[in-house]
């Protein structure tokens, strides 16, 4: 479209501190129970990946050897 001039670097940083401090404003720290839940489920999903990764790297040392 005519008219719109792009963005300045200085403009798409102010924009982008703006957007930064809405986010932190918004947020909240989790509680224990929310933390420890947290962090079971990322250790059980690395564990599954971690498990995953080991049974497809043992199949193809048993089959290609």
């Amino acid at each position: 479209m005519e008219g719109f001039a792009e963005p300045t670097k200085w403009q798409r940083f102010k924009g982008f501190v703006l957007e930064c401090r809405r986010v932190f404003r918004i947020t909240k720290k989790p509680s224990g129970f929310e933390f420890k839940t947290i962090v079971k489920v990322s250790a059980l999903g690395m564990v599954i990946i971690g498990l995953v990764g080991f049974l497809v790297h043992l199949i193809d040392a048993l089959l290609f050897g």
